[in-house]
């Protein structure tokens, strides 16, 4: 009954090229790469059997295998991150109960989120996948408000139903709503994170399901799962004080470094 986390991670993405190998500085003035932060962020999860990062980029393996992680190389065929999962545990020929995607690109995912998210997939047998999301306060609204102002994409939502199963996911901020919130008032709005829990049967028969409209149309490749009618878990998880962003654009280096330092990250 074994957890694996795997981190995909490519160089060449649409929105920002090389983006695993972005140094960012900690509060102690220390750079290190996004993708060793990842790993990092990876390692403190408590229960946890085993962490790879999955790439088909030999720059991105040496910077992995550097700082001591295990890669395991990857097809370059993978068209995100959950068919990247699923290319690697193939290719590990590993058992496990519940695979982890924790994307390169999230470095402040705290721990308990993804303990959080674990137990919650095991404790919902319907569900094929699990996923986090954080209510915005009106701060963390108004970033979202404003990198879409901007044109940009500063991050996905998510709404749900009562039991907690996705009705959609977007890059756009919904549901809609043009109240005026203070920077700590809690807000309907729920920025999902991006970061998932799979059942191993579920991760393999993803690569088989085509891309559907709406995947294509967002970008987001949790979508096919919807599409294909697989349940998927929305788990809303606490920040405690933390703060959390995602490296979407080189804009947002300054945002998490400027979190890092406020939250004493090294």
């Amino acid at each position: 009954m074994s957890v694996l986390i795997v981190i995909p991670a490519r160089f060449a993405s649409q929105r920002y090229p090389g983006k695993p190998l972005v140094p960012l500085r900690g509060a102690g003035g220390v750079a290190r790469t996004l993708i060793r932060r990842s790993w990092n962020a990876a390692m403190a999860v408590p229960g946890v059997d085993r962490v790879v990062v999955a790439t088909d980029d030999d720059r991105i393996r040496a910077e992995a295998e550097g700082f001591g992680a295990e890669v395991v190389m990857t097809s370059s065929d993978c068209a995100n991150g959950t068919e990247r999962c699923a290319d690697a545990l193939d290719r590990l020929g590993m058992a496990a109960e519940i695979v982890v995607n924790l994307q390169g690109d999230a470095p402040l995912t705290p721990a308990w989120f993804i303990a959080d998210l674990v137990a919650a997939l095991r404790g919902a047998p319907w569900a094929a996948l699990a996923t986090p999301v954080l209510r915005c306060d009106g701060a963390s609204l108004a970033a979202l408000r404003a990198d879409r102002a901007a044109g940009r994409v500063g991050g996905t939502t998510a709404v749900f139903d009562r039991q907690d199963r996705a009705l959609y996911f977007s890059k756009e901020v919904i549901p809609f709503t043009d109240d005026d919130f203070a920077p700590d008032a809690p807000t309907p709005v729920f920025h999902h994170v991006g970061v998932y829990a799979y059942r191993p049967d579920a991760l393999g028969a993803y690569p088989s399901w085509p891309r559907g409209p709406l995947e294509r149309l967002e970008g987001l490749e949790q979508l096919r799962f919807l599409e294909n009618g697989r349940d998927v878990l929305c788990v809303e998880v606490e920040a405690r004080g933390r703060r959390f962003w995602e490296l979407n654009n080189p804009e947002d280096v300054d945002r998490l470094e400027t979190m890092m330092a406020e939250m004493g990250i090294e």
